[in-house]
């Protein structure tokens, strides 16, 4: 967490999930959202729902990239190469088809 470039909060999945992150975030001066996982005894009454949204907007992107096989297995080793084929596949995405 220390290496994240500072911000006013931190969004991740349940996996994330334990105090010592959450009391990270906060020495910080962020504010962690972050949902509880199914077993806690802490709800999740404190968890600003609309950015984790955007966050699984975020993965979706990521997952529908991942589906062309040059990216998803990195077949460009140069970095412009690799660049140039991550923007013909974000095209390809922003096109309706």
């Amino acid at each position: 967490i220390e290496l994240l470039p500072q911000g006013d909060f931190v969004i991740a999945d349940k996996g994330y999930d334990s105090e010592a992150i959450r009391n990270k975030v906060r020495e910080r001066n962020s504010s962690p959202v972050i949902p509880r996982k199914q077993n806690s005894k802490t709800g999740n009454g404190d968890i600003d729902w609309c950015l984790y949204k955007y966050r699984h907007l975020v993965e979706n992107a990521f997952a529908r990239l991942k589906h062309f096989r040059a990216i998803a297995t990195r077949y460009d080793k140069l970095k412009l190469q690799f660049e140039s084929m991550l923007a013909l596949a974000c095209a390809m995405i922003w096109l309706p088809m």
